[in-house]
């Protein structure tokens, strides 16, 4: 008798909509739970014609009637809705070929939408929703979810709903401090934000200042607070090389090369080094000051007080261009003072690089000078004693620990010294937020000699103007960038490209010496055209930007930035700190090109209004959100979503308060409530 094998099960296979909300962090009871809405709509109510007004979020119920497709402007699907009381337009733009007929035979239907026109001139609903009329109306407002492609409203609901009927929503928080700040339970508050009842607060709702808002946000911001104190605490509890910086000797040999008096500013910050080197637990500090404040010098005097101490420094910066410039400073002010400066980049032939990873493991290679390259497979120091990342926010948060990580003995339990500079100040709020496990440094003076500079704006038409103005001005002897924001043409941009942007001077400006710069080019090539620069062997350089941060060409006065409204507020201030550093009254012209979006404005407005870079950097906060501020989006990670930290201040002041409470008084719902809202992202924070 024969046998035969039943075919093995398959494994289950997992539905799509459970794909696309595990990609959107969906995955556990709590994270249903915790996936609020981002606004509500009230659907438990019918409206009639003659009671709408503009802006209103109607729903009506009734019959559609004239349904045509207009070519009046462009295609589109037209139709009239009347109910008893009266009459309004409906529109698709876009629409479906078969809904013309589905309209057409409809009958009474049930239609949502904003109400837009006037009752003069007749109301009219862009896409509104449409639905079969007579359905049993909701009791409480409609939650809309945060969502994606192929996830609709109602499966994500009533996920959420199953989620919240099993989960546990017990409270982190100790009723002390929930009386203390008047807060409203944590099961409430969600069960509250999920479901609205009827007479809730519609618009404090909305617009997330609701108690229930107010408990989400001071739950979130003081597990944030909590994980900063834990992380100072444990970095105290770490060691460090304990240095002996006073009377260095090679610290004064590197100044008496610079051979500039420091500004109070520059010394009350070396002063503030100092005492972080003296100690047996890693600095972890951050310097910031506006673009030309003078860091760079601070950060080769700080390596000249580890060196001294028989160990080595790294120096990891964003760019190669920026890496070459620290290179090429370094190189000049440790000249002939018996210490190794070495270059290390990603553009070095392969025989190269072997040969400086082998100086740096052996000890050989003491000023380590580079970019990513630092943080790659095979690079292994000796004894690294300081790691100084220039630019920090343009690092992932990853790439910045990685490079702390390179230094670790962790036989010894020791980690190198950290310093992190920033041309892009961060303001109180964010360093309050993100940053209250490190201490920041503040060089607010600028070195004397520098000039003030000039911003002007220019609309695209007045190109040959203004290169006509341009070529007297070089002619007499003055230098300028012209920034271009792309390398080659774009399609679907249409920019000025830098190749360009070249040919086209040179043909108009024939008796100048034009050069060109952009990250495509080799690393040999960027360094001639560099030098030819600073050489004054060249009188215009059009750029991309490469030359973004940390140039130094004193003679060069003059900044064109081209199609200015397609850069970022602190890029645009980066770029024009690039001018301005000699005896010339300088000048910025932000060349752009209409119609202008109100971000474009925004950010032209604020370029053109201040030369503060405290000030700038609290409208570009304002605009983007603290995670391009500090590297924290190159890392995927959302450290913050429902508190802001600029609107919700208050809550910020009262979460830092609480989370000293909590760590000593309640030490173990401390832990719980950190784990409930961070969910191992606590290393992000040490960065």
């Amino acid at each position: 008798m024969s046998t035969t094998k039943s075919a093995p099960k398959s494994p289950k296979k997992v539905s799509s909509s459970q794909e696309k909300m595990a990609a959107l962090g969906l995955v556990s009871d709590f994270d249903f739970a915790l996936h609020l809405p981002l606004r509500y709509e009230d659907e438990t109510q019918i409206h009639t014609v003659d009671s709408l007004y503009p802006g209103q979020s109607a729903q009506l119920e009734g019959v559609v009637e004239n349904v045509a497709v207009n070519f009046a402007h462009r295609k589109q699907l037209t139709a009239t809705f009347r109910d008893a009381t009266g009459k309004l337009s409906l529109r698709w733009i876009h629409y479906y070929p078969s809904q013309k007929a589905q309209l057409e035979k409809a009958g009474l239907i049930r239609i949502r939408g904003e109400v837009r026109g006037s009752s003069m001139w007749g109301f009219e609903i862009i896409h509104p929703k449409v639905s079969k009329a007579g359905e049993t109306l909701p009791d409480t407002l409609t939650p809309i979810y945060p969502s994606t492609e192929g996830l609709t409203q109602p499966v994500l609901r009533k996920a959420i709903l199953a989620a919240l009927s099993r989960v546990q929503l017990h409270d982190s928080v100790p009723v002390a401090i929930q009386q203390k700040y008047a807060l409203p339970s944590f099961s409430q508050s969600i069960h509250t934000l999920h479901n609205p009842n009827l007479g809730e607060d519609t618009h404090s709702l909305m617009d997330k200042t609701h108690p229930a808002w107010e408990r989400v946000k001071f739950d979130e911001l003081l597990a944030q607070q909590i994980a900063l104190h834990l992380a100072r605490e444990a970095r105290a509890k770490l060691h460090a090389p304990k240095l002996s910086v006073e009377n260095s000797t090679l610290y004064q040999r590197v100044l008496n090369t610079f051979g500039l008096p420091l500004t109070k500013a520059q010394e009350r910050v070396l002063a503030e080094i100092k005492q972080d080197l003296q100690r047996s637990f890693p600095m972890h500090r951050l310097l910031q000051g506006d673009v030309g404040s003078g860091k760079t010098i601070v950060a080769a005097l700080t390596a000249a007080m580890v060196l001294q101490n028989g160990l080595q420094v790294a120096i990891m910066a964003p760019t190669e261009i920026l890496a070459e410039q620290h290179y090429l400073k370094m190189q000049k002010w440790f000249a002939d003072k018996e210490i190794n400066v070495v270059w290390l980049s990603g553009s070095l032939k392969a025989k190269e690089k072997r040969e400086v990873q082998a100086k740096i493991q052996s000890g050989e290679a003491h000023l380590v000078i580079g970019t990513q390259a630092l943080i790659q497979k095979g690079v292994e120091f000796a004894h690294l004693g300081l790691m100084i990342v220039d630019e920090q926010h343009r690092f992932g948060v990853g790439q910045r620990l990685s490079l702390s990580k390179k230094g670790e003995d962790t036989q010894h339990d020791i980690i190198p010294h950290q310093l992190s500079m920033s041309a892009t100040p961060i303001p109180r709020t964010l360093a309050m937020s993100y940053l209250a496990d490190l201490d920041v440094s503040v060089i607010d003076e600028l070195p004397p000699g520098r000039t003030p500079i000039s911003t002007r704006l220019m609309v695209n038409d007045r190109r040959d103007e203004l290169l006509a103005r341009l070529g007297i001005d070089c002619a007499s002897g003055k230098q300028a960038y012209w920034v271009c924001p792309l390398v080659e043409e774009s399609e679907a941009l249409q920019l000025q490209t830098a190749v360009d942007t070249h040919h086209y001077i040179q043909e108009k400006l024939p008796h100048l010496r034009v050069g060109l710069l952009h990250g495509r080019m080799h690393a040999d090539e960027k360094a001639a055209v560099m030098q030819a620069f600073a050489a004054h062997q060249v009188d215009i350089l059009v750029a991309t930007t490469v030359i973004e941060v940390g140039v130094d060409v004193p003679n060069a006065s003059i900044m064109v930035i081209e199609h200015a409204e397609r850069f970022g507020l602190a890029q645009l201030h980066q770029l024009r700190g690039r001018v301005g550093r000699g005896e010339a009254a300088s000048v910025c012209v932000l060349l752009y090109q209409n119609p202008l979006s109100e971000t474009a404005k925004f950010r032209l407005k604020a370029l053109y209004e201040t030369n503060d870079g405290f000030e700038i950097a609290r409208r570009d906060l304002e605009q983007r959100g603290p995670g391009e501020f500090l590297g924290l989006r190159q890392s995927g990670e959302q450290m913050l979503r429902f508190a802001d930290i600029e609107l919700d201040s208050e809550t910020l002041d009262n979460a830092r308060e609480a989370a000293v409470v909590m760590l000593n008084d309640y030490p173990q719902a401390s832990l719980e409530h950190m784990q409930r809202w961070i969910k191992g992202r606590e290393d992000y924070l040490r960065s």
